[in-house]
């Protein structure tokens, strides 16, 4: 009769454990298939296939403007099966809330489909040099200082923390490292007030500095106000913005998203590639031809998508460019695609193979892995490097995405951004 009770519990918690699992794989297979977002162009019929056992309402006032496999739905409670390839278009712009139920009867979660009107963008590919000042005084970190008196002292200890941004002291609004080190010498050892803004909440302290052996005021804190580095130009708008990147530009120190007062893009040289190999990814060597002739335009935003800003009136690409129609997620296929850069002085399309979609919003940098294939491109860099961030891809003469990184141990292989991430930034 034990061994009866020991064998049943043994069944019973491996079915739970196998329904658990059963469960995890079904959720996890369906975060990865079906995205939060939809976008679709205004009076263009887009196709799906998910093949998921989801059931799709679509809630609405406007009757007849949703049409559903090729036939306009008069009915203000669209209804989908996820299951089966469809079809959707819509004859107005705006967004709509998409609710799925699971099996067609569980809630599973809300998504938004999102009707636009047809964006184009020229890809570019062009190297550029990249210079931007922080909105405020970026704190690295504190450390130990020795004070004239040879004793050992930590005046920011608790006060300033890695990632917080110096914005005025004693009230004084300042914009460079420069001037905070003026005003703390200034103090001649008195107690400073700090304005700061940690995590977007602005906050004060107090510190007193102290008098080193060198006769100078500190308050023992790493700080950095601007950097500068070399990228990739992805687009340029219609209408004159641009995106570059596909992703945002962090600190090297703190690896956080660096919060930006004003910055600039210019045109860049390429001095030398160092070829990317196992364990040690290449890297573009540039010079920045920081003059106003040079000048492509102003950075206004950087964000986990890149950054964005207006391109200069007088800019001009090099090359002939003509824009593209943008392919949101569910035009993007496996296999063959390009990615344009400018390697070798000339702007030129390299064949790559995309090898992975992930149409979740898990990582939106990493949506792609992509393949270079091209042996004119693996013989110049070895595969994709750094400074090549930016880099368009297009996929049957849209443009659908961009290079965001390398893989470390495979310098051919990396990932890519789906461009209609980047654009959602750029609105």
């Amino acid at each position: 009769m034990r061994r009866k009770k020991i064998y049943r519990r043994v069944l019973l918690s491996f079915f739970l454990i196998s329904l658990a699992a059963i469960i995890y794989l079904i959720i996890y297979n369906l975060e990865k298939n079906i995205p939060n977002e939809i976008k679709i162009v205004v009076d263009r019929e887009e196709s799906f296939s998910f093949n998921m056992p989801l059931k799709a309402n679509i809630e609405t006032e406007d009757i007849g403007v949703i049409s559903v496999n090729d036939t306009r739905v008069p009915s203000n409670q669209i209804n989908i099966d996820l299951n089966e390839p469809f079809t959707l278009s819509s004859s107005k712009i705006g967004k709509y809330i998409v609710n799925l139920k699971l099996f067609g009867l569980i809630n599973y979660k809300n998504i938004s489909l999102d009707v636009i009107e047809q964006v184009e963008l020229i890809p570019c590919g062009t190297p550029i040099g990249i210079s931007i000042e922080t909105d405020g005084i970026l704190v690295l970190g504190n450390n130990e200082i020795t004070g004239a008196d040879g004793l050992n002292y930590e005046p920011s200890y608790n006060k300033l923390k890695s990632g917080d941004y110096i914005i005025s002291i004693n009230d004084k609004k300042i914009m460079q490292k420069e001037d905070l080190i003026e005003e703390i010498q200034k103090s001649q050892g008195k107690d400073i007030k700090l304005t700061i803004r940690r995590n977007g909440e602005i906050l004060t302290t107090r510190i007193t500095p102290v008098k080193t052996t060198s006769g100078k005021y500190q308050i023992g804190t790493w700080i950095r106000d601007d950097t500068q580095g070399i990228g990739t130009l992805t687009f340029i708008s219609t209408n004159g913005h641009f995106g570059a990147l596909g992703h945002g530009i962090t600190d090297i120190d703190t690896g956080r998203l660096m919060e930006i007062d004003k910055g600039e893009i210019y045109d860049a040289q390429i001095i030398s590639i160092v070829k990317g190999k196992e364990g040690e990814p290449g890297e573009i060597i540039g010079m920045i031809r920081q003059n106003e002739k040079n000048r492509i335009g102003n950075i206004t935003d950087n964000t986990s998508q890149g950054i964005f800003g207006d391109v200069n009136h007088k800019y001009k690409l090099k090359d002939e460019a003509n824009p593209l129609k943008i392919g949101f997620k569910q035009e993007v296929k496996i296999g063959k695609a390009y990615i344009r850069c400018m390697v070798d002085g000339t702007i030129a399309d390299y064949e790559i193979e995309i090898q992975k979609i992930d149409i979740s919003n898990s990582n939106h940098s990493k949506g792609l892995v992509i393949k270079i294939t091209d042996e004119r491109l693996l013989n110049i860099t070895g595969g994709i490097v750094q400074g090549m961030s930016g880099s368009p891809i297009i996929q049957n003469n849209k443009i659908i995405g961009a290079v965001t990184h390398v893989f470390i141990q495979d310098s051919t292989k990396g990932y890519g951004t789906f461009i209609e991430n980047m654009v959602n930034k750029l609105e």
